[in-house]
């Protein structure tokens, strides 16, 4: 079958199991067609690890122009991935490992969040990070994930200047995902003055 005509069939987003059974074909051949249409650049991947891979199939070739989002920035740094139903790129602006951890907690949304923690192993630049966290009302916030992260995975050590400037902040909210309170952490909890949604289960997820 011709590359365009095959991508033509398959335009819009697929799994391997769509691109199945929409060509009636086995599951090796629907996963030979999908990598022989990436490698001739009519694919864009997402999703993947315990997550479910999709696969975005145009009969023209894309182009991918600006910046990674904040999904794909998360998915660069973290064990647990996200799926991307629609492509988010930063035009002009590069989103840093500094923005996405605020940016993570600002969507409200648990997974989010949650794979957001493993970007505390990359942060290079603590003010930075403290910009981006008073931007976003969420000082406290990062504060209590920073430690929750760091008594569960490797993180890198925060400098004490930045640590003193977060615990003397005060968000406007004590929630990170609203009506969500944490039944393991909450020494953290009280040092921070917020509410983790997060249980010992979900780290256990995160180390894996």
């Amino acid at each position: 079958m011709e590359c365009i005509e095959l991508a033509k069939q398959l335009h819009g987003l697929q799994t391997v199991e769509s691109v199945m059974k929409k060509l009636s074909i086995a599951r090796s051949t629907a996963i030979k067609y999908v990598h022989f249409l990436n490698k001739k650049g009519f694919v864009q991947k997402s999703g993947g690890g315990k997550q479910k891979r999709f696969y975005r199939i145009s009969p023209l070739h894309i182009k991918r122009i600006g910046n990674p989002g904040l999904y794909e920035t998360i998915n660069r740094n973290s064990r647990i991935k996200l799926s991307e139903y629609y492509e988010h790129r930063i035009i002009a602006k590069k989103v840093t490992v500094e923005m996405a951890i605020a940016r993570a907690i600002a969507t409200g949304e648990f997974r989010t969040i949650l794979a957001s923690l493993s970007l505390f192993n990359k942060v290079r630049n603590w003010a930075e990070l403290y910009s981006y966290a008073k931007q976003w009302d969420c000082r406290n916030k990062i504060g209590a994930l920073y430690d929750l992260a760091r008594v569960n995975i490797k993180v890198r050590a925060m400098d004490t200047k930045t640590r003193r400037a977060l615990l003397r902040a005060k968000d406007n909210s004590r929630y990170i995902i609203m009506n969500m309170k944490s039944n393991d952490f909450k020494n953290i909890e009280k040092r921070w003055n917020v509410y983790l949604p997060f249980n010992a289960a979900d780290m256990r997820r995160l180390r894996e």
